[in-house]
């Protein structure tokens, strides 16, 4: 007859032989597998380095690049936009940039009349009624409101009422000088922009230096405005988007997608770096010298890296 003591024992020995059994068969994998792992963790540390290294040797291709668009600016940009009266436009998704293009403008012998700093309350959806409100308030007897788009848009609006004082007149009665500062103090009053350098008189060409597109959950709307903006300055002058990127939704990915707005608006798709801001200064010229437009940079759609200019 099996008594208890007889089960002890079996399942002893049955414990036993399992353990025995693990601790053979983990001694006997042990020396291959560690070796494999280890092999192949070293494997993976070298490719880790040689990336990082390629990373490294990138970077400062791209930053001599960089370096080497700034310094032989001055020789290609030389007095190609001498005597040309130029407004620079910015927005806060691009306002980092805007200091390196007023650099490259004035590298070219531009004049430049003015810079004027949109604020986000004027893409703000929020303020579609203020701004309809305002650009009728603001007109002056040289800058009427008759002439306005009145299509319920507020940024369409007010931008064509800053375009109107900004930008030189093809035809009619020029604005006067008290007019124009008249309403740019009414939108700078209001918080809808800024003119970190007073604005001298009209301009000929402007630079709208924009960037990313919104994140937010207005971003289709701002997006839209942005290019609202463009468009009433393209309206009433030759017009260069400086932007940054060319993803869908901004302003410069707008414009190349567009079959008339590519035919009368430039744009730059990496004007966050001195070559592109360059390159920049060389689309304008191209806009005021050959009225030409052009889609430069490295982004999607573009017509080449820098436009080509007559001799």
């Amino acid at each position: 007859m099996i008594n208890f003591r007889y089960h002890v024992v079996s399942l002893t020995a049955v414990f036993l032989a399992l353990a025995i059994g693990l601790v053979v068969g983990t001694a006997a994998l042990n020396g291959p597998v560690a070796d494999s792992l280890k092999d192949r963790v070293n494997e993976l540390s070298k490719d880790n380095q040689q990336r990082r290294q390629m990373v490294n040797s990138m970077q400062k291709e791209l930053e001599t690049e960089q370096q080497f668009a700034a310094e032989i600016a001055p020789i290609v940009l030389s007095g190609k936009l001498a005597g040309r009266r130029v407004l620079v436009l910015d927005l806060p998704s691009g306002r980092e940039h805007t200091d390196g293009v007023l650099k490259m403008l004035r590298t070219a012998g531009a004049t430049v009349t003015g810079r004027v700093d949109l604020q986000d309350k004027f893409i703000n959806p929020d303020s579609n009624s203020n701004l309809m409100e305002l650009a009728v308030t603001a007109a002056r007897p040289s800058a009427p409101a008759s002439g306005l788009p009145g299509n319920g848009h507020g940024v369409e609006t007010s931008s064509a009422l800053l375009a109107s004082v900004l930008l030189d007149r093809a035809g009619g009665t020029p604005v006067t000088e008290a007019d124009r500062l008249a309403v740019l103090a009414s939108y700078t009053k209001a918080g809808y922009l800024t003119t970190d350098e007073k604005v001298t008189g009209p301009a000929e060409a402007v630079v709208l230096v924009s960037g990313q597109p919104y994140p937010d959950k207005d971003s289709a709307k701002k997006d839209e405005s942005v290019v609202k903006v463009a468009e009433q300055f393209d309206r009433a002058g030759a017009i260069v988007v400086a932007g940054t990127g060319s993803d869908s939704g901004n302003v410069v990915s707008v414009v190349r997608n567009d079959p008339v707005l590519s035919q009368s608006i430039s744009t730059v798709d990496d004007a966050n770096t001195p070559q592109g801001q360059l390159v920049t200064s060389l689309a304008l010229v191209q806009q005021v010298v050959e009225k030409k437009a052009g889609q430069y940079g490295v982004g999607d759609n573009v017509t080449a890296i820098l436009p080509r200019l007559p001799q």
